[in-house]
């Protein structure tokens, strides 16, 4: 456990901090002959399209989308930590998840369907790095949050009699607020950069909400090492934690060939519904700061993709192929409904 956290804080903070003091000599120079141009008080998103007929059409999918996410998460943190039966680290684990998962759509969806209403889409500056720092904040949380999630499911099957000692309560809150912790740094090291440019022209931001990438792109100076930080901090930090996660999982998948056909089965079924999680996540995340000179227009769909698809996948996922969560929410919502015909 502490080395897959000293991995990432230490991949973190060393790449960081290796291009900050360049960074700030080049700027200097070019950002104090901007100081006394007119600076840019807002930001216009593109949104997806132009058509409006394709606007409503959304309109009315992200709203129920969201919706469901938000009822869907929700219904998971309820049902976890109302049910003694998944008092376990797995289920906590999940349903801190849940909740990232829940503000993670929240971030920016909101503002977004109700731009699809809306002929001119605008965002001030200050609500525009807010949305990027809450979206690198819950990001990094999940994301460490996923690295906790592959842990407790490395040590519970490939040292399930020392389980409940190595993964006590004390262990998984300390996951818990690592993550958070972790997710705070990561954001707190890039927003400062982004927010100190001089934005003294163009303010078209070509996605649906506010990123690094596109925002930094609009900058009255040479952005290049900013982007070169971009990729340093988040591009970086992406694919190594999801290496460390398939290195993970593919330990355990050679584990569990010793285990009993019954165990072999529970086991696969749970790894399979942490793993396309995690591919579901990771994926898009690589594609856009891996690659932060990339095509513009596909990352905006893949910036949909995990802000609003993801989120609502989650529960889909780990509801579905869960008989114990199934069976907990019925029991949840028979208690509901009889407490209310006893009222």
């Amino acid at each position: 456990m502490a080395l897959y956290f000293s991995l990432i804080l230490h991949g973190m903070s060393d790449l960081f901090f290796l291009s900050t003091g360049y960074l700030r000599a080049s700027c200097m120079m070019e950002s104090m002959e901007l100081l006394n141009q007119s600076q840019v008080s807002e930001f216009i998103l593109l949104g997806l399209t132009s058509s409006q007929d394709i606007e409503f059409l959304l309109f009315a999918l992200f709203s129920v989308i969201y919706v469901v996410t938000v009822l869907g998460n929700l219904l998971i943190i309820v049902t976890v930590f109302n049910t003694p039966n998944l008092n376990t680290p797995m289920y906590f684990l999940l349903g801190n998840l849940s909740f990232v998962d829940m503000t993670l759509a929240s971030f920016a969806t909101p503002k977004m369907i109700l731009n699809l209403l809306k002929k001119q889409k605008i965002i001030s500056f200050a609500g525009c790095f807010t949305q990027i720092f809450l979206l690198h904040l819950l990001g990094g949380v999940e994301m460490v949050l996923l690295v906790s999630m592959a842990f407790d499911r490395y040590v519970a099957i490939c040292k399930p009699l020392h389980y409940m000692t190595i993964m006590n309560k004390k262990v998984c809150v300390l996951l818990v607020v690592t993550s958070w912790l972790l997710g705070l740094l990561h954001s707190g090291l890039q927003i400062p950069f982004a927010v100190n440019l001089p934005f003294c022209g163009p303010n078209v931001v070509d996605s649906i909400f506010c990123d690094l990438p596109l925002v930094t792109k609009l900058a009255c100076v040479d952005t290049y090492l900013v982007q070169i930080v971009i990729v340093a901090n988040s591009g970086i930090i992406s694919l190594s934690c999801f290496i460390i996660l398939l290195i993970s999982y593919s330990l355990i998948l050679i584990t569990i060939k010793n285990h009993s056909p019954t165990g072999q089965s529970k086991a696969r079924s749970t790894l399979t519904a942490h793993i396309t999680v995690v591919i579901l996540f990771f994926g898009p995340c690589i594609f856009i700061y891996i690659w932060p000179f990339s095509n513009y227009s596909v990352d905006k769909f893949l910036a949909v993709f995990y802000t609003i698809i993801t989120p609502i996948l989650n529960p889909i996922i780990y509801t579905l192929r869960n008989k114990e969560m199934k069976i907990s929410m019925k029991k949840l919502w028979r208690a509901f409904v009889n407490s209310r015909e006893d009222a």
